[in-house]
């Protein structure tokens, strides 16, 4: 083709299909509108929301499963109802592409009293660029092609959100036709530098007795679950995870030993962790959720914690080593010890998972928080995308023993409630042929649940169960108040307002076992209500809230 054969607008699609996107979400309005045009004439699908903030959400959990998503709506009004959508997947290191369509250029030199504008044109850029990695405005032809590959490039390399504002006048106008996207290489480390760490790790870990190892999110953004799986192969040692790290590998491996989060823990996963002489950290982020509001016991001096630039070992840092290359040194100087000497099988002794105990409903006795999540071990299939609400829905299904290949996704360090209904629609049009379980608590579900509708206009089949618990129970456990009543829902009658689906009203174990049995056989979503009492949540959940009323001095 020559350099006339393409316009903008079909660069930026052509990219974002080799990067990986296939969906695009979005929200119409009348700047983005030409854009939208021209993506209906390719193969990238456009998902239409009902609103941008569940646009954002839903290409979070798109690239939870894929490795980028992306989301595109008009300026200002449209983009700024996203911000809090990406404002999570910044703080999360999630990968996603911002696209707004934004009034002519002419408007950004001129600055009339548009609609959706707010006088200085340039105010929603500016508020992007504190929550992106990188971030444009493709003011001309000339200077779009590398202004995008730019920015693509950089959300893939730092594993974090990105923003393009694409003006109206701009979409149509012709550019050169794109070379073969160029994948940003990992910068490597300072091999001097590298040695040095590797050399005093292995002094530590080979001097140690006890060592353990903690997985967490860094290896799941960055795609490091292979060096991973092959250096605890190789090594034999024994690792928990945090939450943010829950399902970096399969939890059926057997050198697992269950989720840490300080006091929080199962005293067996706790006296494991907190015991041991060494303590390896890959890709930890030491959030208040991570570490069970900062009550986790991780010794510097025993601890050699490594992120995806820098590393730590006892109170030497060590920079410009790379997260990927000392995974890979340290796995080829480390011999692999035997499992007994390990103390691995000691870890898990009288720590009986939900997942190995027989379940046997009682009749018609009310459900409880526990009762459920204890059958929901035995309904989750293997290979599932299991996706928990900020809450009780978060605390219970973290301390799920999951499944062979099950993808765990929960907003657990920015944790904004409602995040988990656009996830799910981003995760099952990401994955359509695997199982895909939702959690989610009434008061989250009243502030995002109309894309529930967008759900059932893909055809996508999740198995939805709301709890409810009548109200905020997350808030109730800080401080309970009316502010956190909410008016009742009859929830499971939405799959007949929105014109899809079974739904079950579901108050006792009996009824709960009805309810699955379909959903083992139905090719329909599911959306099954359970009801519970108000403040019937995981201790967890308890101390997360007694932590955060002293911090916040709530009587």
């Amino acid at each position: 083709m020559s350099n006339s054969d393409i316009t903008v607008a079909d660069y930026l699609i052509i990219r974002l299909k080799e990067i990986g996107v296939d969906h695009l979400f979005g929200v119409p309005g009348d700047f983005v509108l030409g854009f939208f045009n021209q993506v209906l004439k390719t193969d990238l699908t456009y998902i239409g929301t009902c609103n941008e903030l569940n646009a954002a959400y839903a290409a979070d959990g798109y690239a939870r499963i894929r490795g980028v998503g992306a989301f595109s709506s008009t300026y200002a009004v449209g983009e700024l109802s996203a911000i809090n959508g990406v404002a999570g997947a910044f703080a999360e290191r999630v990968p996603i592409v911002v696209i707004t369509g934004s009034p002519a250029t002419i408007n950004f030199r001129n600055r009339p009293l548009l609609h959706h504008t707010l006088g200085d044109y340039q105010i929603p850029l500016r508020i992007y660029e504190k929550i992106t990695a990188a971030s444009t405005e493709l003011v001309s032809a000339e200077m779009a092609p590398a202004e995008i590959d730019r920015v693509l490039s950089a959300c893939l390399s730092h594993q974090l959100p990105v923003y393009i504002s694409l003006p109206a006048d701009v979409v149509m106008m012709k550019c050169r036709y794109p070379e073969a996207f160029r994948f940003p290489q990992d910068i490597g480390s300072d091999p001097d530098v590298l040695k040095e760490a590797i050399n005093e790790a292995t002094e530590m870990l080979n001097n140690a007795d006890k060592p353990l190892v903690i997985g967490d999110v860094e290896l799941i953004r960055f795609k490091l679950q292979k060096p991973f799986a092959d250096f605890l192969e190789k090594t034999g040692f024994p690792y928990a995870t945090m939450m943010l790290g829950k399902s970096v590998l399969s939890e059926q491996h057997p050198q697992f030993i269950g989720l840490y989060q300080g006091e929080r823990s199962r005293d067996c996963v706790k006296n494991r962790v907190e015991s041991a002489d060494c303590i390896l950290q890959f890709g930890a982020l030491l959030t208040d959720f991570n570490t069970g509001g900062f009550t986790a016991e991780l010794d510097e001096v025993k601890t050699i914690s490594v992120n995806i630039r820098s590393l730590r070992i006892k109170h030497h840092v060590y920079e410009n080593v790379s997260l990927h290359d000392f995974i890979l040194g340290l796995t080829e100087k480390l011999t692999r010890r035997d499992s007994t000497s390990l103390d691995i099988h000691s870890a898990t002794d009288g720590c009986v998972h939900r997942r190995s105990e027989q379940y046997f409903a009682d009749g018609q006795k009310p459900l409880t928080i526990k009762r459920f999540f204890d059958r929901m071990s035995h309904f989750i299939e293997d290979d599932a995308i299991v996706v928990a609400e900020t809450g009780v829905s978060l605390f219970s299904a973290a301390e799920l023993l999951m499944p062979k290949g099950v993808t765990f996704i929960g907003q657990t360090f920015y944790g904004s409630i409602g995040y988990s209904i656009g996830a799910t629609l981003g995760a099952a049009m990401a994955a359509t042929a695997r199982q895909v379980v939702l959690f989610v608590g009434d008061g989250s579900f009243q502030v995002t649940g109309q894309d529930l509708s967008t759900i059932i206009r893909n055809h996508l089949k999740p198995v939805i169960f709301l709890i409810n618990n009548d109200g905020y129970t997350i808030e109730r456990v800080i401080s309970d108040h009316p502010y956190n009543d909410l008016q009742p829902w009859k929830y499971h009658k939405l799959v007949e307002v929105f014109g899809g689906g079974l739904g079950f009203d579901v108050h006792t174990e009996a009824e709960l076992e009805e309810a699955l049995a379909i959903a083992a056989t139905s090719d329909q979503l599911m959306f099954i209500e359970i009801h519970t009492g108000r403040l019937d949540c995981p201790e967890s959940l308890l101390s997360a809230g007694q932590a955060m009323a002293m911090t916040n001095q709530l009587a």
